[in-house]
């Protein structure tokens, strides 16, 4: 019981990392436009 408790954080940890790394993957995002100037509301 012990060692569950310590490998349980450890492996939900790696999840929530390698959903963090493939989140730009599986969701890309918008490509930044450095055309607007600092502010400008994006343009949809």
């Amino acid at each position: 019981m012990a060692l569950l408790a310590v490998l349980l954080p450890l492996v939900m940890l790696g999840v929530v990392l390698a959903l963090g790394r493939y989140e730009d993957v599986l969701l890309p995002r918008e490509p930044e436009d450095t055309d607007r100037p600092e502010g400008a509301a994006p343009v949809h």
